[in-house]
């Protein structure tokens, strides 16, 4: 049976925003590993630079770590390439909040003042230390730079982007933690070509990576809200070309991209997405509820689609929608299979 959280229309300075659903699988869509999963990591004449500039061996060893045991052959991912020099993934664990500026309720990055806000990831960052103490944690803050509205604008593409002083405040903020910085976008009924060039200055930054949510990426022309969008591997190998280009040009260190799920239908023909050196890949279990939902919205959608590294959301609020539900602690998000190295908190 599918069981689908209704969507969560907010209204905060004039901006409409969309929370978040939720479905959960009967498990039948399940794949078997394919031939290609189970193979040897592959090196090419430039894969073999890569390897000896990175310590490739503790490299394959924390990813053996991350599949916590699994045995399905699903996981560790065995086709990826070996990243750049100066990948955070797999050495450390993001921990992320997430949220916008302009709302109170898009999340805790615009719920509270700054001060407070660092104060409270700072107090995720240390369970995860607690729980994890072989992990090293990175903070990182994830702003929603193109936000999905209710009202159409001047050009009738639902959405809204955030101006670049809010977009630099949140910069500087994370600067004062060492934490780095995600910009989330939101397409509505644009394109992720249209909105990502415009962010470029920021992704030069070697502290700035990228978020994309399939959610609200309206291809039907349907307005955000009234069902849940949808992405290509062609619209993610789009954006994975374009950091890795933006990596190469500027000497910068891999890309984290951040790609959203929560059901099996918003991210399309992930046996097609290509991974390289210049970008890691995030496939990010976006749901909220209570914990056995979350927990099989992972192992359904995230679990058998396995891209390169797995992450998983908390919601502070909505996963405490029905009682007596609570939050997950991060000694059980640990004993998923594969471990999430990505966490954000919303």
């Amino acid at each position: 049976m599918i069981k689908k959280y209704s969507i969560l229309l907010l209204l905060t300075a004039g901006i409409f925003t969309l929370g978040c659903s939720e479905t959960k699988s009967n498990g039948n869509n399940q794949k078997t590993p394919s031939a290609e999963s189970a193979k040897a990591p592959q090196e090419t004449e430039e894969q073999e630079a890569v390897a000896s500039t990175l310590d490739t061996a503790a490299y394959n060893l924390k990813n053996r770590d991350l599949a916590n045991g699994d045995t399905s052959g699903y996981w560790p991912v065995k086709n990826q390439p070996y990243p750049l020099s100066g990948a955070i993934l797999p050495f450390k664990r993001v921990i992320a909040y997430y949220g916008n500026l302009y709302s109170k309720r898009m999340g805790i990055l615009g719920e509270y003042a700054p001060k407070e806000m660092l104060s409270r990831l700072n107090v995720e960052v240390k369970k995860w230390e607690k729980a994890d103490p072989k992990t090293p944690v990175q903070p990182a803050l994830h702003y929603i730079a193109v936000v999905a509205q209710g009202d159409g604008g001047k050009d009738g593409k639902y959405r809204f982007r955030m101006p670049e002083k809010h977009i630099d405040s949140v910069i500087n903020m994370a600067k004062t933690i060492n934490a780095i910085v995600f910009l989330d976008i939101q397409v509505s009924l644009s394109t992720i070509q249209d909105e990502l060039p415009l962010l470029e200055k920021y992704l030069k930054l070697p502290n700035v990576h990228l978020g994309i949510d399939p959610e609200f990426s309206m291809k039907t022309g349907a307005k955000p809200g009234s069902r849940i969008g949808t992405y290509d591997a062609a619209d993610i190998n789009y954006c994975s070309q374009y950091l890795a280009r933006l990596v190469k040009e500027n000497n910068l260190p891999p890309k984290i991209f951040v790609i959203h799920r929560f059901t099996r239908k918003m991210v399309t023909n992930t046996k097609n997405i290509k991974l390289r050196p210049e970008v890691q890949v995030v496939m990010h279990m976006d749901g909220w509820g209570e914990p056995e939902l979350k927990k099989g919205t992972y192992r359904h959608f995230i679990f058998p689609e396995p891209v390169q590294f797995a992450g998983f959301k908390i919601f502070y609020k909505n996963d405490l929608k029905k009682a007596p539900n609570r939050l997950m602690t991060p000694e059980e998000l640990l004993k998923l299979k594969p471990q999430p190295i990505y966490i954000q908190y919303q």
